[in-house]
């Protein structure tokens, strides 16, 4: 039992009454060093201070896959742990295990509190302080590592974007070139002769012309190419070539060649074959255009529906449509290895809450998913009604976590990724949003091959919002 006099030889409590050792004492027990054993847990409440009398602890601290020593205590008068005297939130920032025999004073937290305020008013709130601004460098930590995710996303996004509207531009300059040759096939049909009824049956022709629904065979299509090409090329029309494979394209084959030819004018057949190609090349080009300027379109209503700038913050929420918006704005972390498979419930209701929060949680649920598999395997997204809840299921087919690492996925600054990859603020930001802002829970279920991380909402919201 640790008397008056063990603690007299101990620096740190140099300056103290005996009267002050006296209630320390009384306040705190005794506990035993013995090598190996584990005194407290990296990440557990620090709802005690230890203060080493005798003996020796290492302190390691988890890091990427791998357990590291970042510190001794082996010297009379080291401590460690008690910050829930002035943090509620305080945790022990390492794992410390017995080395050498030896004792430790075990105090409180709340009694270390009360003894300091008492003893030491003044650094009492200093230390108030102290712990204030290490939670307001935390909060600031969180926000970068948002804006980290943010940037990453945007970057991806603009990569997204630049792809259609780069498409876009592409075809709608190379428009202008097949309109002017669509005209200079007009002129010339005039030129050779072709007349309104001959032009009406090259018209119809025109119109039966139907473009593959499939993508064809890139050899067969060549193969029709060079058969379209010296038909073309034996009835005297110039460029052959470059309008067989505009004919191709849009399905023509040599009994629509000879149907064409008996249509028109010996002099008017080239004229007229030219303009059928220019107006098959300006259809494909307003196709390009238009399926390029939808996709961009997608894009923004994707990124405008995934902020939810234009809502309100607390609103009815559609579950699905926040996950679609989610998992088009990370498009570019699914490609190309990842499948996703999308089980949407058909029964799901709308739940009180706030998207732009809820977008959050799924952002950092998916991007944890896909760095599990490496980037590679199947994602399942999936929502379903149970009771008066909505319960979002987000699965990888990843190595899977461990118990341990489930028992502490969400505590903040936890982290199993290789130093540089991950801030462990994901989880615990997404824990922190379901369950304090909308009072929900977080549930794990893992194992090899098959991890689901299960977000469980209250359909209607019993009680505001914490803020």
């Amino acid at each position: 039992m640790l008397e008056l006099s063990d603690l007299r030889t101990v620096p740190l409590f140099d300056g103290l009454s005996d009267d002050q050792l006296a209630q320390l004492l009384a306040a705190g027990a005794e506990v035993a060093i013995a090598p190996g054993e584990v005194m407290w847990l990296e990440g557990d409440r620090a709802d005690h201070w230890w203060v080493v009398v005798d003996g020796t602890l290492d302190l390691s601290r988890h890091v990427g896959r791998e357990d590291v020593v970042v510190g001794r205590m082996d010297v009379p008068g080291r401590w460690a742990g008690g910050f829930r005297a002035w943090d509620e939130h305080g945790v022990y920032l390492a794992t410390a295990r017995g080395v050498t025999p030896g004792r430790l004073l075990r105090v409180p937290a709340e009694r270390l509190h009360e003894l300091a305020n008492d003893w030491f008013p003044f650094a009492a709130h200093l230390v108030a302080g102290l712990y204030g601004t290490a939670r307001s460098i935390e909060a600031t930590a969180r926000q970068r590592s948002g804006l980290v995710t943010l940037g990453t996303l945007a970057a991806g996004l603009a990569h997204e974007i630049n792809n259609p509207a780069a498409a876009a531009a592409r075809s709608a300059a190379e428009l202008e070139g097949a309109c002017d040759g669509l005209l200079e096939a007009l002129r010339q049909m005039a030129s050779n002769g072709v007349s309104t009824a001959q032009f009406a049956r090259v018209d119809a022709l025109r119109r039966e012309l139907q473009p593959p629904t499939t993508l064809p065979d890139p050899l067969e299509a060549a193969d029709r190419e060079d058969e379209l090409g010296e038909w073309l090329d034996h009835a005297s029309v110039p460029r052959p070539w470059e309008l067989a494979a505009s004919l191709v394209s849009a399905g023509a084959n040599l009994d629509w060649l000879a149907r064409a030819a008996a249509a028109s004018p010996d002099e008017g057949l080239a004229a007229s074959l030219g303009w059928v190609a220019r107006t098959i090349d300006v259809s494909l080009l307003l196709a390009e255009v238009r399926e390029s300027t939808r996709r961009v379109s997608e894009l923004v209503a994707g990124i405008k529906s995934y902020s939810q700038m234009d809502r309100a913050s607390h609103q009815p929420v559609d579950l699905r449509e926040g996950l679609e918006s989610t998992l088009l704005v990370m498009g570019p972390r699914l490609r190309p290895g990842v499948t996703v498979v999308r089980d949407w419930g058909s029964d799901v209701p709308l739940v009180d809450g706030m998207p732009g929060e809820l977008n959050q949680v799924w952002t950092n649920l998916v991007d944890n998913a896909v760095d599990a598999m490496d980037g590679v395997g199947t994602l399942t997204v999936s929502t379903r009604r149970d009771g008066d809840s909505v319960v979002v299921e987000v699965g990888d087919t990843g190595a899977g976590m461990s118990p341990e690492v489930q028992q502490r996925a969400f505590e903040a600054f936890y982290t199993t990724k290789d130093v540089g990859r991950g801030t462990g603020l994901g989880l615990d930001i997404a824990h922190r949003i379901v369950v304090e802002r909308h009072g929900g829970s977080v549930e794990i279920e893992s194992r090899p091959g098959d991890t689901r991380l299960r977000v469980r909402l209250p359909i209607r919201a019993a009680t505001a919002p914490s803020r």
